[in-house]
């Protein structure tokens, strides 16, 4: 094992033994490298490494600190390696949302509130009967993100916001090409919602499977 390796799996160990908790200061470095029985330069690598992470959290003249661990923060970094997906992965990257977003909208029809119902079906009546690619996608965005959360699980809707930068690129590309490709998002926004305000849970499964599996059958026929 690289002696980076060791040190981040033996900083690791002190987190998810309990000898550090979210918001704990470390001990300064020439103790905790001499606790560890690590050098004081591959402390410092791992100290940097797990701090692009987000587990530890720098801060110049104060010292180093274990983050929250919020998943939501942990999970930060998906959105950015997900950012280095080539073409022919981005329906590797739609399979795994029709398998998450169909659940999490489920998972919302029993929580999700009028007044949030009233905000998803306010930004549907915005757009209007022809908004642009660009506007269609950052209300798409928006939509799925306002349901998901309504979901009350903080680790779907992290991993889902992670999984929306290559599938963003494939639904504008969807728009500029396929003719009735806005009029159809729409329809499938509205049916969500409506199933939704019904507390269908398995009607609003089914329309986020169509809505997700239509960009993902659209991309597959032209790749």
């Amino acid at each position: 094992m690289a002696v980076t390796d060791e040190a981040i799996e033996k900083i690791k160990g002190m987190i998810v033994s309990g000898a550090l908790r979210p918001g704990d200061r470390l001990p300064k470095e020439s103790e905790l490298a001499a606790e560890l029985g690590l050098s004081r330069n591959s402390l410092r690598e791992a100290v940097r490494a797990l701090s692009l992470i987000r587990i530890l959290d720098v801060r110049q003249g104060d010292g180093t600190y274990v983050t929250s661990l919020d998943p939501q923060l942990l999970l930060e970094a998906l959105s950015f390696v997900v950012d280095f997906h080539r073409d022919d992965t981005v329906l590797e990257f739609l399979a795994v949302r029709r398998i998450l977003e169909p659940a999490a909208t489920a998972m919302a029809a029993t929580r999700i509130g009028e007044a949030q119902l009233d905000v998803l079906s306010s930004q549907l009546d915005a757009l209007g009967a022809q908004p642009s690619v660009e506007e269609l996608v950052a209300c798409d965005l928006e939509f799925h993100r306002g349901i998901v959360q309504s979901s009350g699980n903080s680790v779907l809707c992290s991993l889902l916001d992670g999984l929306s930068g290559p599938t963003t690129r494939a639904r504008v590309w969807r728009g500029l090409t396929q003719e009735d490709a806005v009029s159809r998002t729409l329809h499938e926004h509205r049916a969500i919602v409506s199933a939704l305000r019904d507390r269908d849970a398995e009607a609003a499964r089914a329309w986020a499977t169509v809505h997700v599996a239509s960009v993902e059958q659209w991309l597959r026929s032209t790749l």
